[in-house]
């Protein structure tokens, strides 16, 4: 699992008080642990600021599912750390300050032997760039998976993240088996044509894959492929159970992992999408990594809510 551990604030709508705890990859962290089946291992593959490092270890450490520690690294420059203030229950400003590197070629191959299955949240955007993300493509033989966020997000001078078109968006998309995007994402996806569906016909020829675009509240579609048998099959997904209130802070992070889990221990792309709808609503009833993660531990949180 590849991505970024960040500390977050939280200013959510509505309320005069922030929330403050683990993101980045620490939501996807959380769903995989609930809802992995028995004897599955995760492998964090985590550069952490050294200023945050033993806190953070600490806290990996408390999953009993978290399993090789040798990629959790510690890196001289400050940890990210992000600000989000919610102006609407879903419109927000994001500012990230701290300078943690992303993964050369050269450290994944070195990675990936120790690997079954990857799964890569563009949490910072620039976890892998696209040389390393092909050497991927080129010698991993596990299922992937990437959810492309952040590689839509500029930065400004004052660490504001701004969204940008995607220079070969195909071409990243190529890279993995299942690509994730929420659905402004997947509008820049479609560059110039304005049509991302017809962006993503071209990413999934000829192979088999699956393009995930999440849309908060309205759930999600997928377009999903198999290799040389037909058109693509495209299906729209709502939430069950209808919106809800809440922090939609690490929802989608929530919903791709709790998917691919899904997907790799034997679920439908269908069943493992709704499960994920439901487990990623759920969320909203807490703030923050760590929230979410008691919230499911509590005596009212049904096998249903964990997407089991």
């Amino acid at each position: 699992m590849l991505g970024t551990l960040v500390r977050d604030t939280i200013h959510r709508y509505g309320s005069d008080r922030p929330a403050e705890g683990w993101g980045g990859i620490a939501y996807s962290l959380v769903a995989f642990d609930a809802v992995a089946p028995p004897g599955w291992t995760l492998v964090p593959l985590v550069k952490v600021g050294g200023d945050l490092y033993d806190d953070a270890t600490a806290w990996l450490c408390s999953f009993s599912r978290v399993g090789d520690s040798a990629f959790v690294l510690r890196v001289p420059e400050p940890n990210n750390r992000v600000e989000l203030v919610y102006s609407t229950p879903s419109d927000r400003t994001e500012t990230l300050t701290g300078g943690v590197p992303g993964w050369s070629a050269a450290e994944m191959g070195e990675a990936l032997p120790a690997l079954d299955a990857l799964y890569v949240n563009f949490i910072a955007g620039w976890e892998l760039d696209l040389a390393a993300a092909r050497r991927v493509r080129a010698v991993f033989r596990g299922p992937t998976y990437a959810d492309l966020h952040s590689l839509f997000m500029d930065i400004g001078a004052d660490g504001r993240r701004r969204p940008r078109p995607l220079a070969d968006a195909e071409a990243w998309a190529r890279c993995f088996d299942t690509v994730q995007m929420n659905r402004d994402e997947f509008a820049l996806f479609g560059g110039d044509a304005g049509d991302p569906w017809a962006a993503a016909v071209w990413a999934l020829a000829g192979r088999t894959g699956t393009i995930a675009v999440t849309h908060g509240d309205d759930g999600v579609e997928l377009m999903t492929t198999a290799a040389r048998t037909g058109p693509p099959r495209h299906h729209r997904l709502p939430v069950p159970d209808g919106p809800a209130p809440g922090d939609p802070t690490g929802c989608g992070d929530i919903w791709g992992a709790a998917f691919f889990a899904g997907t790799l221990g034997g679920d439908d792309p269908i069943v493992a999408a709704t499960k994920a709808n439901r487990m990623a609503r759920g969320k909203l009833r807490s703030s923050g990594a760590e929230a979410f993660r008691t919230s499911l531990a509590a005596p009212e949180s049904s096998p249903a809510s964990r997407a089991m």
